[in-house]
């Protein structure tokens, strides 16, 4: 299968890649700097240029034609302005979103965050900021009338992966592997059709089908 990965460049985007590629599966990611295409080559990822922040929709429509599944992973990142902020976690997973559905991309896999909808509107604060613009970007694409699923991990760890979860609307916070969450996305990319459903997840004792169904 085909999977087009937004924020190909960033770190469970690219162990996504490398999963990918050992499951047999052809990963297209999508990154701003053209100079990160030989590290994703190397990954056995294909690459294509795409900035989220000023091409079209156009474009990332016909990146997106053909593709099974489509993984938005993509995030301005820590130390960001609000603007940059809101032009990538909102208005860029919106832009991916519409994209997936005007291409007729089947399968749609937002990377979120647990416990973004608890923000402050009034706070300027960059990680207020950032859930308000998760939330938004997460509450349209329950909107779209194609098949999507909303990933909410709990925070990221460099720590080994363990491929077993704990999953809820809302979880207790205790870390979750790069490496599972990277796992998670490429299941629901990629294996049986989950519905669409939104949930957080953390690191648990069950595997991901098993958890999914305390939903």
């Amino acid at each position: 299968m085909r999977v087009v990965i937004a924020g190909g460049h960033g770190k469970v985007a690219r162990i996504l890649a490398r999963q990918l590629v050992a499951a047999g599966h052809t990963p297209t990611s999508l990154v701003r700097n053209a100079a990160h295409r030989d590290e994703l080559a190397r990954d056995g990822a294909q690459a294509a240029v795409f900035d989220l922040e000023h091409d079209g929709l156009d474009a990332l429509t016909e990146l997106l034609h053909g593709a099974d599944a489509a993984v938005f992973a993509a995030g301005a990142g820590g130390g960001s302005t609000p603007e940059r902020t809101n032009a990538v976690d909102r208005e860029g997973a919106i832009l991916f979103a519409q994209a997936a559905k005007q291409s007729g991309v089947p399968r749609l896999v937002i990377l979120s965050g647990a416990g973004v909808d608890d923000y402050d509107p009034s706070s300027k604060d960059s990680f207020q900021v950032y859930c308000h613009a998760k939330s938004d970007a997460d509450a349209f694409v329950r909107t779209l009338d194609i098949g999507w699923v909303i990933v909410r991990p709990d925070g990221l760890t460099d720590e080994p992966g363990s491929r077993l979860f704990t999953v809820a609307d809302q979880v207790t916070r205790q870390g979750i592997a790069r490496s599972d969450v990277a796992a998670i996305l490429l299941e629901l990319a990629v294996g049986p059709d989950p519905g669409r459903i939104q949930f957080e997840v953390t690191s648990g004792d069950q595997p991901l089908r098993a958890a999914l169904q305390a939903l």
